[in-house]
Order: structure tokens, then sequence, then C-alpha cells
């Protein structure tokens, strides 16, 4: 079943990664797999020859694995962005992400790409909210084999509240798509408490012990 998920994952990517609407620049040859061992600095990763690319430049082996990537403890998810040199310029990027249950994905948004997600295993409650001053949601719980969309820019989450570990692939409409996690960037950050306190309705003492816990490893 993962295979097959997988295969769906893969034509989602090749529909992402091209076209009129997507972020980054479309690029102007067949591939430009990344040079990792150049000092130059462009749009990008400079190209190796293309001459020398091989079948590997194209292709990342794991992702059927869970646990792997960077971890975070503090909510309980891994991401494993998936490294494809040949992936360079053609503006899409992929990551596995691992949820334990009670784990989340805090509020967090992309500022240069749009995602669509499918889930592998598992189910979460998976969703986005639209700009000010609508705040509209969109959810819903997925299930394995489900797919979600999130237009570019929108803060979106994903809690897994079963009892078991889920797992999603990823695609992102951006070689470097940006993450913000919303909270981490308020608390985490050193904004002024009263700001803060004005920003969220409340009192800078209960900023402050919020902020505590961002601060803690």
């Amino acid at each position: 079943m993962v295979g097959v998920l997988l295969l769906v994952v893969t034509l989602l990517a090749l529909g992402a990664g091209h076209g009129v609407l997507a972020f980054d620049p479309n690029p102007l040859q067949d591939f430009c797999v990344a040079d990792t061992t150049s000092k130059v600095r462009v749009n990008g990763l400079p190209c190796k020859d293309p001459a020398a690319a091989v079948a590997d430049d194209f292709f990342f082996s794991g992702v059927d694995k869970p646990g792997r990537g960077t971890a975070s403890r503090r909510y309980g998810f891994t991401a494993l962005s998936v490294q494809i040199p040949g992936l360079n310029t053609l503006g899409a990027s992929h990551a596995r992400v691992d949820v334990a249950p009670g784990g989340a994905f805090p509020p967090h948004y992309h500022p240069r790409a749009s995602e669509t997600a499918v889930v592998l295993e598992g189910s979460v409650y998976f969703g986005f909210v639209t700009s000010y001053p609508d705040n509209k949601l969109f959810a819903k719980v997925l299930r394995r084999g489900d797919v979600f969309a999130v237009p570019q820019g929108l803060v979106h989450f994903l809690h897994n509240n079963g009892s078991e570990p889920a797992a999603l692939y990823a695609t992102l409409s951006s070689q470097n798509p940006g993450l913000v996690l919303v909270a981490d960037a308020l608390f985490a950050a050193p904004l002024p408490g009263d700001l803060l306190a004005k920003t969220l309705l409340t009192d800078k003492a209960t900023v402050d012990k919020i902020r505590e816990n961002f601060h803690r490893p």
C-alpha cells in the first residue's frame, strides 16, 4: 500500500514542480544536478556537468522508514528532508513527517511555497486558516491515502490525536520553502513582552510564563 501511495506522491510532485504557477524561477535546461562541492553562490546551487550526471542524482532511498531526520521533542514530530540533487532549480522540495500519538506539527507557514501532503500511515487532524480578517478554518481528519493541499503562505497544522503513529509525505512548490513556527516566532524571539501582551490580549506576566517554556531544552 505504501508503494502505491509513494507513486501518487511522485505524480503530485511532478505537477507541483513545474508550470507557470511555480514560485521559483523556471529552469532553462532539462536539469541542473546540484554540485554541492562548489563554492559559487547562485539562485539555487551550481550545476554539475550534465555529462557527469547519473541515475543516483535523481534518487533517494529510505523514505519508507519512520523516525529519521530532524526531531522535535517539544512537539513530538520528526521531519526528514528528501535530498535529491537532480531537483535543484526545479522549484520543488519534499519531506517525510512522522508524528507520535498526541504529537503535533504546530501552526506554521511556508512563505515561499504551497504544500500538498499525503498520509502514508495513521491519521491526523490537518488544516489551514485563511488570512485576516476572515480567519476561516479548513480542516479534516485525514487517514491513509488521503491528500490535503495548503495554499502558499497560509498558517497550517497537523495533530495526531489518535493512539497510533502517523506518517505523511509532503511536497512543497519551492526549492527553499522556508518554515515559520508561529509560536516560536512569538515566544522564542526577543520581542518586547508588553508588545506580546497587547498582541495576545493578555498581561505581561502570562507572556513571561509562556516564554519560559520556549527557552528550556
